[in-house]
Order: structure tokens, then sequence, then C-alpha cells
């Protein structure tokens, strides 16, 4: 079953990275790549390597989509004041 669920999330995750590099509206993109590194996150925990998937789900999908987020949010306000 977890070989199942592996081979699952991979290639849910090579879909969600392949949707972020063609998306051309940069927050869609980022949304897709917080669902490439949550995806990560799941196959680093059901490999074993439970601590580096915890760690994947803060900073990857958690904190890094926050940050590129606010930066997308930056880039768009000052292209609208020029």
């Amino acid at each position: 079953m977890i070989l199942e669920l592996n081979i699952f999330l991979y290639i849910i995750a090579f879909f969600l990275a392949l949707m972020a590099l063609k998306n051309k509206d940069l927050v869609i993109s980022v949304i897709f790549l917080s669902g490439f590194s949550f995806c990560m996150a799941l196959l680093y925990s059901s490999l074993g390597a439970v601590d580096v998937g915890l760690t994947e789900a803060v900073i990857g999908a958690g904190v890094s989509s926050v940050v590129m987020i606010a930066a997308v949010w930056h880039i768009r306000l000052r292209k609208n004041e020029e």
C-alpha cells in the first residue's frame, strides 16, 4: 500500500511542478508550488523521514508560500503605481 501511495504522490508532485512552470499567473504558480511542497512533505513522511517531512511542511509549504505571495503582491502594487 505504501508503494502505491508513493507512486501516486510522485505523479501528483510532478504535475504540480509542471503546472507551476507552465502557468503565466504568478499567484497561481505560487499556489502550485505550495501544493508541490506539501506533496513532497507527505512523500518524505511516508518514506520514514518524518523530521524532514515536518520541516518541509513548515518551511516549504508555509513560510515560503507566504513570502512568495507577499513578493508577488508588492510587484503588482509597484506595477499599478507606474
